[in-house]
């Protein structure tokens, strides 16, 4: 069995909630939890995800077992938080953010990241946009984002492996960090203002 925990903060255990259920979610604080086995059938097995709490951030772990289907991904166990005022990408002046994080267990083929979309219409589904951008803090197995290579590049003072490529009209950026990093501060801005300044992205006019 596979083993994620995500922890801002040390929390008591005794506030956790689990749940396996395909679509569970839990939501406290303008942070929600969610299981999301959006590709169960893929494969056979399970997946549970657990939050310890939504008070000052999102604290959760995930636990699951899947076999068959290699290839294909079986569940996006994640944490997000409610941004209240529809803005562009430039009015935003800064995304500072935290992660510390660890994995357990063997023959593992997942990732840690960021995972953000935006579009020119500012009532898009929180799911999909015009542009995709990933910046995956760590990744076991032989696994890899969405498009090719373009190189290393230096964001916030760290060395990423920028990916490009397609997910249907949808244009994907990933970020990769050269070695898995389980605690992480930054500023989600400073990736927004490299595709900006250097891959023509236009952050006046998406949302």
């Amino acid at each position: 069995m596979k083993f994620l925990q995500v922890l801002p903060a040390l929390i008591p255990a005794a506030l956790a909630q689990t749940s396996c259920d395909q679509w569970a979610t839990f939501t406290g604080n303008g942070y929600t939890v969610s299981n999301n086995l959006w590709g169960a059938s893929a494969g056979s097995g399970f997946g549970c995800v657990t939050a310890v709490s939504l008070s000052g951030g999102a604290s959760w772990h995930a636990d699951w077992q899947w076999s068959g289907g290699q290839n294909n991904v079986k569940s996006y166990q994640n944490s997000q938080i409610a941004i209240p005022q529809k803005r562009t990408v430039n009015s935003i002046s800064s995304m500072p953010t935290t992660a510390s994080w660890s994995y357990s267990g063997s023959n593992i083929r997942a990732n840690v990241a960021y995972d953000l979309f935006t579009a020119a219409n500012p009532n898009h589904v929180t799911y999909s946009g015009d542009y995709e951008l990933m910046i995956w803090l760590g990744k076991y197995g032989d696994i890899g984002p969405i498009g090719s290579s373009q190189g290393t590049v230096n964001v916030g003072g760290q060395s990423w492996t920028l990916y490009y490529g397609y997910n249907g009209a949808m244009q994907v950026y990933s970020f990769v960090a050269q070695t898995n990093t389980t605690n992480y501060s930054g500023d989600v801005k400073n990736f927004f203002n490299y595709l900006r300044d250097n891959k023509g992205y236009n952050a006046a006019g998406q949302y």
